[in-house]
């Protein structure tokens, strides 16, 4: 049984991976250039991602989401979900149309929930 503080902390952890997304400098960075202090990559924020997400999604009202901001979140997994299973390596697309609108999306959902670093 999640206690409140599980749910707050997994919520935020989900919210810093978005903002991950949201941020090309971030990625240039951490998953191209593996500069840090920070560690990761493109593969371990989709894991991430989805593995905090769909749950928070499928019991959105336990963590305290509005339907608007799980509307926003959906619609963002959608998107990231097929740009995801259809690219891997952030050097070939980080420049696209195609992950712009995803940081963009990101973005949104950031802000549908007064998010900030």
């Amino acid at each position: 049984m999640l206690t409140d503080e599980d749910r707050k902390y997994i919520l935020n952890e989900l919210l810093r991976n978005i903002h991950h997304i949201s941020d090309k400098e971030y990625q240039r960075r951490i998953w191209i250039r593996g500069e840090g202090p920070e560690a990761g990559d493109f593969t371990e924020a989709v894991c991430q991602f989805f593995d905090s997400g769909d749950p928070i999604l499928d019991h959105y009202k336990d963590f305290w989401l509005t339907d608007n901001q799980c509307q926003i979140l959906k619609k963002f997994r959608d998107e990231f979900k097929t740009f995801a299973e259809e690219n891997d390596l952030p050097q070939l697309f980080i420049d696209t149309p195609e992950w712009t609108k995803i940081t963009l999306m990101a973005k949104k959902v950031l802000e549908a929930f007064n998010y900030h670093k």
